[in-house]
């Protein structure tokens, strides 16, 4: 088993580049969407044609669950990305930005041929952007640059030790 100090600096950086790049997407995706007072993710869950999009346009049909659904994928993207950015609780928030991604996946496969209510980035065949996203935080889950460079190098020295031994950051 590799540690930290195996990585050279070249695969530093580029791992710390990508937590960033992608930590930069997830937090402009939630600030934009916060900062839109009409923002609201029921279009785009109308539009679902995914093998359960039963389910995503049932959240539609309850106001009060809509305002939920509306709020934890806002801050949600932007607590991800800022966590990603800062390098703080780096593996939690990349778990947490695979489990979005599979849910938009679910929503919205890319499908060939799927056309969708919302505007869609081209036509693939099974991998989209959201795939090749949730590949590479599954990378940055795997080799935890944050330790490294990140807030986690602080918090690893005075986090409880279930913190180190489930390897939560």
């Amino acid at each position: 088993m590799k540690t930290e100090q195996c990585y050279t600096k070249a695969q530093i950086t580029w791992l710390v580049i990508l937590r960033v790049f992608i930590g930069w997407h997830f937090m402009y995706e939630g600030l934009v969407k916060i900062l839109n007072p009409k923002w609201t993710s029921l279009p785009y869950l109308l539009g679902s044609k995914g093998p359960v999009a039963d389910f995503f346009i049932k959240l539609t049909q309850n106001p009060e669950l809509m305002n939920t659904v509306n709020f934890l994928n806002e801050w949600s993207l932007l607590l991800i990305g800022f966590a990603l950015i800062t390098g703080c609780l780096s593996r939690i928030a990349s778990v947490g930005g695979m489990c979005l991604l599979v849910m938009y996946s679910l929503s919205h496969p890319s499908f060939v041929g799927a056309s969708y209510m919302m505007p869609f980035e081209g036509s693939y065949l099974w991998i989209d952007k959201n795939l090749v996203e949730f590949a590479a935080l599954g990378v940055l889950c795997t080799f935890p640059t944050s330790r490294i460079i990140g807030i986690d190098r602080l918090l690893i020295k005075v986090l409880p030790e279930s913190f180190r031994k489930y390897k939560l950051i």
